[in-house]
């Protein structure tokens, strides 16, 4: 609990002296409202966010289940067959250099403006951290375990299953915590190539209204879900791979 009193402190040391500027200079509204007008604002239009909030949520779920199937197969082909990883590792770089909001119209225009092209995009924005971090842990594995494991007469299926995925689950969960916070993103840029509903529509619609505090209120949204989904993450990793927060805080 210490390390985040350091940060939450630095925030209301901000938000304060953010207060005090617009206050002290009178700045418009529409330009730069106060952290209390933003506030105001969420608790006015609190059922409009919660309206749009939902699907956004859903989109996201779904997008980042459907990135966490994909990641993993890919990884395991790659560490399984050598072939495959010459193959496919140069077009995952390849695909990190391509803006995902340009693939959006692509999407739109060939699988309509319903849900499937929003999904596709987050998983697209989500897989990259997931497949190479946790390639990277299968790689990572103490080569003496896996001679031993081989002169004791076990598969390459018993490897995998008693060494090679387990070591490779904190780097699985580290790829995992950097895509939870990709899919709240990918969710509200995918909505603003067609949606009726979403915070990104919700954003376009204020922004072309002036109602900044709104703009500012909703972004705040995405940025706690981002900071909840990353913390879910947490949670499900300290119940899964328990021996490897113990390792660190004995170390620490």
């Amino acid at each position: 609990m210490k390390q985040y009193i350091l940060p939450i402190l630095t925030g209301f040391i901000f938000l304060f002296v953010w207060q005090i500027i617009v206050t002290v200079f009178h700045i418009e509204q529409w330009i730069l409202p106060t952290p209390t007008q933003i506030i105001d604002s969420f608790w006015q239009s609190r059922s409009l966010i919660l309206y749009h909030l939902v699907p956004t949520i859903v989109e996201a779920i779904i997008g980042l289940i459907g990135a966490v199937f994909i990641s993993v197969f890919i990884a395991i082909m790659m560490e399984r067959f050598q072939i495959i990883k010459k193959i496919i590792y140069p077009f995952l770089i390849i695909s990190q250099t391509i803006p995902f909001i340009i693939l959006a119209p692509l999407l739109t225009l060939w699988f309509g403006f319903g849900l499937l092209p929003k999904i596709i995009i987050i998983s697209l924005v989500c897989f990259f951290p997931i497949t190479i971090n946790l390639f990277d842990g299968f790689q990572g594995v103490d080569r003496n375990i896996l001679r031993l494991m081989t002169s004791m007469g076990a598969s390459q299926k018993q490897i995998f299953k008693w060494v090679k995925w387990p070591a490779s689950l904190p780097n699985f969960f580290s790829g995992l915590r950097i895509a939870a916070a990709y899919s709240i993103l990918g969710a509200v840029v995918s909505e603003w190539m067609g949606a009726d509903r979403g915070l990104g529509i919700l954003l376009i619609r204020s922004t072309k209204s002036y109602l900044t505090d709104r703009v500012f209120a909703t972004i705040g949204i995405i940025t706690v879900l981002s900071m909840l989904a990353v913390l879910l993450v947490e949670i499900i990793a300290r119940i899964s791979i328990p021996w490897h927060f113990n390792k660190l805080k004995i170390k620490s």
